[in-house]
């Protein structure tokens, strides 16, 4: 949603970050940037979608590693389901996403790319002027995501395969019980699994040959590129 940068007056801007030291930062800028903004920040993604709902900001800068509420532990899957949300309920919204694990959201890459809002993304490390230009995109409706290190390959990663992975390493299941999970038979899995490690690039066959456990290096691969923690 392209904005008119010239009635600064009326921009409303939201800040999610769990990092104090970072989100003093964002505000510090956009403030120094649009002096007559209206700036909201918070440090967690409870009730962020409400309070879009309510405020209907221009803008929403945010880490994807955020606590859901106080006193919990901050996660890269609450900020990527809380993203996603926004981007469906408000797909015309601007998006900044400023995070150190920019390299997680090829995750969800198709979506971003389907974005009608602007959506840039930028590694904390980046100095405030690079910031500021990634702000200012988001706001003209840009997408910017070539930061986003994507294989062509993932492509072949469906949602199927990211719960697969999910099951397998966060939570630790084996692949009857995850068929159960899922409702698919354990042939499907193993057809999870296949289709997965071909777009990991792992050659079974090799790993077996060199003594190597597939399942490890799996997890290990999918941690590389992002698609698990």
């Amino acid at each position: 949603m392209r904005q008119d940068l010239q009635n600064k007056a009326s921009l409303k801007c939201f800040v999610l970050d769990s990092q104090h030291l970072f989100m003093d930062r964002t505000v510090k800028l956009l403030r120094s940037k649009y002096p007559k903004a209206e700036i909201t920040a918070v440090s967690t993604a409870s009730n962020v979608l409400n309070q879009i709902s309510r405020y209907k900001p221009n803008l929403l800068v945010m880490d994807i590693s955020v606590a859901e509420k106080l006193g919990e532990i901050s996660s890269t899957n609450t900020g990527i389901q809380l993203l996603q949300k926004i981007m469906q309920n408000y797909p015309q919204f601007n998006i900044v996403v400023q995070s150190t694990q920019i390299q997680k959201l090829v995750r969800i890459k198709p979506e971003i790319d389907a974005h009608c809002g602007g959506f840039t993304v930028a590694d904390k490390s980046l100095a405030s002027a690079e910031l500021s230009k990634r702000i200012e995109w988001s706001l003209q409706g840009f997408i910017h995501t070539k930061d986003i290190p994507y294989i062509n390959s993932l492509l072949q990663v469906t949602p199927e395969c990211l719960k697969l992975l999910n099951l397998a390493f966060q939570e630790g299941l084996q692949d009857k019980v995850i068929a159960q999970h899922i409702f698919v038979s354990e042939r499907m899995v193993r057809h999870y699994w296949d289709r997965l490690q071909t777009a990991l690039g792992i050659d079974g066959d090799e790993l077996k040959r060199q003594g190597k456990n597939l399942r490890i290096i799996t997890q290990i691969r999918a941690r590389e590129v992002g698609l698990i923690d």
